[in-house]
């Protein structure tokens, strides 16, 4: 190890001899041009290893090791290390009318050791005209600056970056492993790839984070301002040619008393970043290195005062990966339990039928049927909007739970067979699912939801008017007429009602909820089946022929005409005994000549008298207890649609007693045992007698 300073004095350049003036003034000339670019005061010293230079100044996290390696950070994040040589060289000569920066030469042997391969951030060999760097930061900053002082020219601050980290930002880095040049500014001037030129020219990239020793040598040329940069692998001798050689005058950057040293710093990624030897000159070529007196670093690296640190951090990482790991399992365990809930196993009859939906996408197009996306429940299942993956389509699921087998298989033929249907007034059938004890039914979504909830939530109430619901109310009628008649078999819906009646985004009324129905042959009977519907909607005769008609729908819809008429319920238990049951008190208030009576209240009489009058008297015709008295939904369209001889039909129908229709329903029950509607029973045609 040595440590050389050099002082020459001008006056040992002058020449012996003075007695010729023109000698002289030539001489001087010399002199003069000498002394710029080779000053009186040179600096030049030699370290091969640091363990006897304890007067180099360190700062922040830089040490010297036990074995003399310069050590300026650990691999503790976010750390900043600076050293430098304590005095000041003289870097600019400005004796003159144009300061000129001084020639200078430096090498030295850096080595940088990651301890999880990722290393971070680089160091640089730094002219600065202080010790202290002002503002400086840690991390992508290098130690050189911080984001206030970043490119501002006062810094005066030279520097050969080797970056392992392409910084984020407006450094612009090539890379994650480069030489660059920078003045006043982490922006480097140039910069290039960390790389060595054979003697073929062929390039040769040096990994600046392989562990392994890199000198690096920076010449200065202060009378042509070349700069060059050239780095090795320690074991290559100097390249002949520089990975950088740039054109730069350091005249305005240099002050004329500078700090040479080194600055490094890591961030989130850290690396342990070492400077074995190092030589200086202001006074020609830096002396050589001598790689053999080197203190290489240890794998220990004199962690000694982080020892504790280090312990911690690796117990915290063990934690963390030991807490991921459980994570991980849990994950897989309800992964692999979910799917073992939403698998399911299909009966072989199950395939014979189309637009069957996989289980477990109706389950994720619910988010698990979770509650928020229950669009409304009743007696026989919950509705739920879904979103399905596959198409992005939003729908409705009905989900409906039964106790029973028995009848499963052909409840799904004739689901599989109403999807099929096609109509403007009728929710389209997308398909279905069964699994285990659950059906599941695809409808279309229909975006303003039920009737039901524009007639009897206060505040929706408000926004149907009499036009829309006469215009709902022949939507529905269209609609069943469909069924009944126009497609391809004849389909009874068996729940109509409000709720049923669902409004799509230009509020058109279309009847949906297919769960109950049951499809029949055009000119056969229907099948005997269990009294189903809704309390209210439901006809008489199903009490003791228990066979839904076509005729039992009509009635039914002849209560909807009163819902929507008279904005209540079939059946309403806080009313007066006299307005308990809705059909019978319309009939009685007809029977008094004071139907209108009835009307909603919260019309505020905004409607075509003529319009509720005929919606009233149609609902008392649908709903009469003999089914033959009843009209075909082809007539009620008729009615609905304005036929004026039709009007006078209904007129002279309830012209007569309404106690007929009770006298019609003995006689229904005693003489003819509850027949079919294909049965010869009077009709309205008695009633017009």
């Amino acid at each position: 190890m040595s440590a050389i300073k050099a002082d020459r004095k001008l006056e040992d350049h002058l020449p012996s001899d003075h007695t010729m003036y023109a000698s002289s003034v030539s001489l001087l000339y010399s002199i003069l041009i000498f002394s710029i670019y080779f000053p009186s005061l040179a600096t030049e010293f030699l370290f091969n290893g640091f363990k006897e230079a304890a007067n180099l100044s360190l700062h922040d996290s830089a040490l010297i090791t036990s074995n003399g390696a310069l050590q300026l950070t650990n691999d503790s994040e976010s750390q900043i290390g600076h050293a430098f040589f304590p005095d000041q060289v003289l870097m600019l000569h400005n004796q003159s009318a144009l300061p000129t920066a001084l020639s200078f030469s430096t090498t030295f042997v850096f080595d940088i050791i990651t301890v999880n391969g990722t290393g971070g951030n680089g160091l640089a060999f730094v002219i600065a005209p202080s010790e202290a760097l002002p503002g400086a930061q840690a991390g992508q900053f290098l130690g050189l600056f911080g984001d206030k002082n970043n490119g501002n020219s006062s810094n005066h601050l030279f520097a050969i970056e080797f970056d392992t980290v392409k910084a984020i930002g407006p450094f612009m880095d090539p890379d994650d492993n480069h030489v660059g040049v920078d003045i006043n500014n982490l922006q480097s001037n140039v910069s290039k790839p960390a790389a060595y030129y054979r003697d073929d020219h062929k390039t040769v990239i040096v990994d600046l984070l392989s562990g392994q020793p890199i000198q690096a040598w920076v010449d200065y040329n202060g009378a042509t301002n070349i700069l060059n940069v050239t780095i090795a692998p320690l074991q290559i001798p100097k390249p002949g040619h520089p990975l950088i050689s740039h054109t730069i005058d350091l005249s305005p950057i240099f002050k004329e008393y500078m700090y040479v040293g080194f600055s490094a710093s890591t961030g989130r990624l850290t690396s342990y970043h070492y400077i074995l030897g190092w030589s200086f000159s202001t006074n020609g070529v830096a002396p050589s290195l001598d790689p053999i007196k080197l203190p290489l670093p240890t794998i220990k690296r004199e962690t000694s005062p982080t020892s504790k640190a280090d312990i911690l951090k690796t117990a915290l990482i063990s934690s963390i990966v030991t807490i991921i790991l459980v994570v991980l399992v849990i994950c897989v365990f309800r992964y692999i339990r979910k799917e073992a809930m939403l698998s399911e196993k299909l009966e072989d009859w199950e395939l014979d039928y189309p637009q069957r939906f996989p289980y477990k996408e109706l389950f994720k197009a619910t988010k698990g049927f979770k509650e928020m996306e229950l669009l409304g429940s009743g007696g026989f299942g919950q509705v739920y909007r879904g979103i399905l993956r596959r198409s992005g389509e939003q729908v409705a699921i009905k989900k409906i739970s039964s106790n029973s087998k028995q009848g499963v298989r052909e409840f799904i033929a004739e689901i599989s067979s109403l999807g099929k249907m096609r109509h403007r007034n009728v929710v389209q059938l997308q398909g279905w699912c069964k699994r285990n004890e659950v059906l599941l039914l695809v409808y279309e979504f229909m975006p303003n939801g039920s009737l039901d909830t524009f007639l009897f939530d206060e505040k929706k109430s408000r926004e149907l008017n009499w036009n829309q619901r006469y215009k709902i109310l022949k939507d529905i009628a269209f609609g069943i007429l469909y069924l009944h008649e126009e497609w391809e078999q004849v389909v009874i819906h068996r729940d109509i009602k409000s709720n049923n009646v669902l409004l799509d985004a230009d509020m058109n009324g279309r009847l949906g909820d297919f769960g109950l129905a049951r499809l029949y042959e055009h000119g056969k009977n229907p099948h005997s089946t269990l009294v189903v519907g809704t309390l209210g909607y439901i006809a008489p005769e199903l009490s003791y022929a228990c066979k839904a008609t076509t005729s039992s729908d009509v009635f039914a819809y002849g209560i909807l005409l009163f819902e929507v008429a008279c904005g209540r319920r079939p059946i309403e238990p806080s009313a007066s005994s006299r307005e308990l049951v809705l059909k019978d008190w319309v009939r009685e208030c007809h029977m008094r000549e004071n139907l209108l009576e009835v009307v909603d209240p919260r019309l505020h009489g905004c409607y075509v008298k003529e319009e509720m009058e005929l919606v009233l008297k149609l609902g008392l015709l649908c709903s009469q207890s003999i089914p033959e008295v009843r009209p075909t939904m082809r007539e009620v369209t008729q009615y609905l649609n304005g036929n004026d001889s039709l009007r006078d039909d209904i007129a002279l129908v309830f012209s007569k007693n309404d106690s007929l229709d009770l006298n019609f329903q003995l006689m229904y029950t005693s003489s003819y045992g509850g027949t079919s509607s294909g049965s010869s029973v009077p009709g309205r045609e008695m009633l017009k007698s």
